[in-house]
Formats: structure tokens, sequence, C-alpha cells
């Protein structure tokens, strides 16, 4: 089908509103142009289209069963992306095999884009490794659990990436950081900020603004878009619609590719929803209504590209089935191999304090052991 008879007019981007180039009910914007004169667009194939849902659906599928499997007692914990797929997985497939991303603890679609094991985070939340991924071998770094503070681990090495010289270019690297709208209330954010701006750190600092940080809203957190606070550290902020996987891959490609000529920083500030809880101790009914819950549900990302795909006809009820037996599968590998791992060891909290041990350390380990002894010398 030609690009001419799939997309509607180009649309500008409207004060306070985002780049948008899928609406909700599945119509296609050809591109967006924000008021500096900025133009957004993508040009996928039919395929990859479908690819990206794809995507959209395999990565919630694995959540799925995550949060599943946490309440059945066979992970510790678990922080769904569920309702944030768009956001993830477009600005995932957006990165360049050069880039390097670094995560929250919630990031699992990107590290499905990024070509990782899916089951590599499950071992970190069951508690029986570290995450077990190369960050290196996958340009994608480890979990970070403390707030913010991938932000100037982020910083500190796109500012080595210009040192280096593997910046500059068309083909050069670039740095990615996630974190939420919470975030950017902590101080280590703000200082990656002000030193990114300073150095013209080849950085896009990409905040999920899923509208809650854990149980406190948005408009508690600030007065301003989160996106505008760029200005104060002189470099460009945009807000997207975190729920259009089109329009997220296309800002972010936009930046990172900004980044990596010479450009400095970008904040991208995806606007989407959190649907279930800020991780599996949490209960969003305390503080949040139904009716906010439901009112997102109608600009769900797999939805809305799943009518886009359909009122184009590039797939039909076969492509779909398809897409959901091949995702229930993966999930019942993964489910699978999750109750084929070993049980966490309590004792080995004490493992990787610090990296050459610790008297003080040690003599709690003992203490432990003693305690935990004590247990199983009674029967309990």
């Amino acid at each position: 089908m030609a690009k001419g008879e799939r997309d509607k007019a180009g649309s500008d981007v409207p004060a306070g509103g985002f780049v948008q180039l899928l609406t909700p009910d599945g119509e296609r914007f050809d591109s967006a142009t924000t008021a500096d004169g900025t133009t957004y667009t993508v040009d996928f194939t039919d395929e990859e289209y479908r690819e990206l849902y794809r995507d959209l659906v395999t990565v919630r599928r694995l959540d799925t069963e995550a949060v599943a499997l946490q309440r059945q007692g066979e992970l510790g914990i678990w922080a769904s992306l569920l309702g944030q797929e768009a956001a993830q997985v477009g600005s995932g497939r957006a990165l360049r095999p050069q880039d390097m991303a670094f995560p929250t603890y919630r990031e699992h679609g990107v590290l499905y884009c990024r070509g990782i094991d899916p089951i590599m985070p499950f071992g970190l939340f069951r508690g029986v490794d570290q995450g077990g991924w190369d960050p290196n071998e996958f340009r994608f770094n480890t979990y970070t659990i403390v707030i913010g503070s991938q932000t100037l681990h982020a910083t500190g090495y796109a500012m080595g990436v210009t040192m280096d010289g593997r910046t500059g270019s068309a083909d050069g690297e670039a740095v990615i950081a996630y974190f939420g709208d919470g975030a950017t209330s902590q101080g280590e954010v703000n200082e990656s900020f002000v030193w990114s701006g300073v150095f013209n750190a080849p950085i896009v600092f990409f905040c999920q603004n899923n509208q809650y940080a854990i149980s406190e809203p948005l408009e508690r957190q600030t007065r301003v878009p989160l996106h505008q606070r760029a200005n104060g550290y002189g470099f460009p902020g945009i807000r997207v619609d975190g729920n259009d996987v089109l329009a997220t891959y296309a800002v972010t490609r936009a930046a990172l590719d900004a980044a990596r000529t010479g450009q400095g920083p970008t904040l991208i500030e995806a606007y989407t929803y959190r649907m279930g809880a800020h991780t599996s101790s949490d209960d969003p009914t305390r503080y949040r209504i139904s009716s906010e819950v439901e009112s997102w549900k109608a600009k769900d990302p797999i939805s809305r590209l799943k009518a886009f795909l359909t009122k184009q006809q590039l797939a039909g009820e076969d492509f779909f089935g398809e897409v959901d037996e091949g995702a229930g599968k993966l999930a019942l590998d993964l489910r699978e191999r999750v109750l084929a791992m070993p049980d966490p060891q309590p004792v080995a909290m004490f493992d990787n304090v610090y990296p050459n041990g610790s008297p003080e350390i040690a003599a709690q380990r003992r203490a432990f052991e003693d305690y935990q002894a004590s247990f199983e010398g009674s029967g309990h």
C-alpha cells in the first residue's frame, strides 16, 4: 500500500501538546512539526509495522507472566511496565547498535529490544543473581534500583565517549538514560543535567512520565511540564505521546542522532501511564480512582497500533492470533525456566557489598549464619 494512501497530512504540535503520529483510534499522521520547525516522521515498511506490533505484544505478555510469578511466590518483587510498552519499544528500537543505554529497574521492553534473553531480570528479582547480562556486549547497562543514580553513570559515560573521540559523526556513539517522572526531583538527575549541558555530552535523557512517583501524582511533583526543565540547563526538551510507538521512535532517533553529531543533550518526556502498580508491593487503588485508569485504557499503545494495522489492511486475525500464540509460548518457556532456578539463599546478601571484603560485613555474615542455623536446629 502506498504511503499516501495510509497517512493523513502532517500535523502541528500545539503549545503544551506532544508529538503524535498515531492517534488512539489508529489514524496515522504523515508527520508532526513542533513550534521550532522540527518535523518528525517515520518511514517503515509494512513488515516493520507488524514487527513493532509483535514487540509490543510480546513485551506485555512477558510482563504479565512476571506479575503472575511474583504473586505465586516465585519472584521477590516485580516492577511492571504495563501501559508503557510503546515508550520502551519505540525508544529501544530507535537505538543504533553502538549506542549505550542506562536503565532503571523497569526497562524490560528496552532490554528485549537490545537482544538480551528476557530471563535475565528474573534472576535479579528472584534474588539468585545480579541480572546476568554483559553491559558491553549488549550496550545495555545493568538495572539500577537507586532512583536517578543511573543518570550520573550515563553522564560520566557520555563524557568519556567524547574524550575518547567515539562521537561527533553520524556513525558515532550516543547514550540514553531512562528514568521516571519522580526521579526528576532527585538531586542526581539535576546534577546530570548540569554536567551534560556544560560539557555538551552526547546523551538523551528519556523520562517516562507515567503520571505517578509511586503514589504521588504529577501535580504534586512539578508546576510545569517536565520537558520544559531542559531550558534551564541549556538544551532542548520535547514531549512525545509515550503511548504512540511511532512518535516515540521518531523523536528518540532524532535526539540520538543530534547527540552523536555534536549537538549535545536532549530531554524527552514520554507522556504515558502506569496501568499497574508501581511494583508488586504497591496498591494503586489507595491513591487513584478506577475511572482514571479506564480513561487511559482508551489510549492503549497496543490497541492503537492494532487498529492502524487493521484499517490499513496490513494484518488480519491470522497474524494477530499468531503473534498472541508466539508470545504465549515464550511466556510459558520463561515460566519453566524461572521455576527451574534455584531458591535464593539469604546469606548471599552479604556477597558483593565490598570488592575486597570487610571485617564488619564478615562479622555480620557469621552472626546471620548462626541465627539461621538456630532455626534449622530447632526444626522450624
